[in-house]
């Protein structure tokens, strides 16, 4: 998962492929071919119209302005069943420009799962700049996410992505909690549960292929993207063109435990802040030494164990602060830094039962994680999530491994190894967890401090597909970075590949700057 205090973005049989294919027909269940004919021709079935639903759709007028068209696609919510129920995808076309030298279409993904991707079109031309005039730039929202029959379980995402708390009698609650979470969502949502997964959402992505009219696809994604493109080149061998995979983690470790043994990259991201912070303590007022900063951060969790916290009209308790450290402290950009020592400072102030107001991005950040804000977020995100690998159903399971990791990491080990609402889950996923192993040639972007996926993660996933090369931002704490981090050598990489085709002739190496 990728979140930020603006949005959320919230965290895989080898197979010898060829290169170049003819026009690929749909997809069985398995990711195999169906009978031509089966599940109907979607070539023909895209009205491309305008995005705008209405005079409050910003980001359909956006889209608008912009040149870019939207259209929707019937696919099979049970791609083993191509002859029944139909679920609807909606997806956005920013053309290219450059007709006379079009590369072809780009499939692009922000992640989470969870995350719309309608207007990624818009900021993606941005970061490819010259080179976005040479591809049709194609948004689509997965199944069940945005406006593509959209699945909302009614819960915030601060219910289920909390701290286990500091007493085995925080940890039941939060069994209790999560518990009902699984349960409600299975009132809402029983008869298409088990078809949030990553794999019918890669089978979504080969009849979207289809219906464009494309035999082979670019593809980009970011996160949990990258993740969903690496199964897509598993599942559909030979059907992708350029392939860049950013922030990407490590494909089998992907599911309700993923970020177990991220620990260390949490620790250190906040330590780094500190540092950062405490050279401007006559700016932010939190210590002026690293050690003092971090001093102030123990104060203010010791503070939320006795009490929550009061923050304008939110309540933040101790199984919330540890995950606003963690996401606040994942970005080492000035502005984010600057924006987090704000976040601190104004939790300081709520710590020693002072008027605690938050300005607009935390108190934004604050709604969307716990209050209904989220929500359409949250649901989709579990249920892919839970969708795609079993998690263990004994919540004795969670609390050892809590209290394994307390040892060492106090603040982030009952954060990363606490319970889900997959423990409870109403149905196990319907198929294995795809194991990637190809040579599909893609290029891996990975930051050596990204606290999410992390740089080893992003390793692992070169390593699955070994036609890849690995991009690596060194000395950055960063999360999402093409055209999202701001490094100039990074995007100057990937818009030559992208421009070209060619992959660097070895593993590359940008520095943060």
């Amino acid at each position: 998962m990728k979140p930020t205090y603006a949005r959320g973005r919230l965290v895989p049989a080898l197979a010898l492929i060829a290169l170049s294919v003819a026009f690929a027909p749909p997809a069985r269940a398995d990711g195999g071919p169906l009978p031509v004919g089966a599940g109907g021709d979607p070539s023909s079935s895209l009205d491309w119209k305008p995005c705008s639903q209405g005079a409050d759709d910003a980001l359909g007028g956006e889209l608008d302005r912009a040149g870019a068209r939207c259209a929707e696609l019937a696919v099979p919510l049970d791609h083993s069943r191509p002859g029944g129920r139909t679920i609807t995808l909606a997806l956005s076309r920013l053309p290219a420009a450059d007709r006379a030298h079009r590369i072809g279409t780009m499939v692009l993904n922000s992640g989470g799962p969870g995350e719309s991707t309608l207007g990624m079109p818009l900021r993606t031309r941005a970061a490819m700049k010259d080179v976005a005039t040479r591809y049709d730039l194609i948004g689509l929202d997965p199944r069940f996410v945005g406006r593509s029959t959209p699945l909302d379980c009614g819960w915030p995402v601060g219910l289920w992505v909390r701290s286990a708390g500091a007493t085995r009698a925080r940890f039941d609650h939060q069994v209790a909690v999560q518990r009902d979470l699984a349960e409600r969502c299975a009132r809402r949502h029983a008869d298409v549960l088990p078809y949030a997964n990553t794999r019918d959402t890669a089978r979504d992505i080969d009849l979207v292929r289809r219906a464009l009219g494309e035999r082979r696809i670019s593809f980009l994604g970011y996160s949990y993207g990258g993740y969903l493109g690496a199964v897509y080149t598993q599942m559909f061998p030979g059907r992708t063109d350029r392939v860049v995979l950013d922030s990407a983690g490590d494909p089998d470790k992907w599911g309700p435990r993923a970020t177990r043994g991220t620990e260390d990259e949490a620790e250190r991201a906040l330590r780094g802040w500190a540092a950062w912070a405490a050279g401007r303590h006559g700016t932010h007022g939190l210590g002026a030494t690293t050690a003092r900063v971090l001093a102030t951060v123990d104060s203010i969790v010791a503070a939320a164990q006795d009490r929550p916290l009061r923050v304008g009209r939110f309540e933040v308790d101790d199984q919330a602060v540890p995950y606003l450290l963690s996401v606040g402290s994942g970005d080492d950009r000035p502005a984010a830094r600057a924006e987090f020592a704000s976040t601190v400072r104004t939790l300081n102030e709520a710590a020693h039962g002072r008027p605690a107001e938050p300005g607009a991005e935390l108190a934004g950040f604050l709604a969307f994680v716990l209050t209904s804000a989220g929500s359409p977020f949250a649901g989709p995100t579990a249920a892919i999530v839970c969708g795609d690998r079993a998690a263990p159903r004994d919540p004795d399971t969670y609390w050892n491994d809590v209290q394994r990791s307390r040892a060492r990491h106090p603040l982030f080990g009952p954060l990363k190894n606490n319970i889900w609402p997959c423990a409870f889950w109403p149905n196990e996923p319907r198929e294995p967890l795809t194991h990637v192993a190809n040579p599909t040639p893609a290029l891996i972007v990975s930051a050596t401090g990204d606290t999410a996926t992390t740089y080893e993660g992003g390793k692992a996933m070169h390593r699955a597909l070994t036609g890849s090369r690995l991009l690596t931002l060194r000395g950055a704490t960063a999360h999402g970075i093409y055209g999202e981090h701001g490094n100039a050598c990074v995007d100057a990489k990937v818009n030559a590949y992208l421009a070209t085709g060619a992959l660097p002739t070895a593993d590359a190496t940008c520095v943060s700057d």
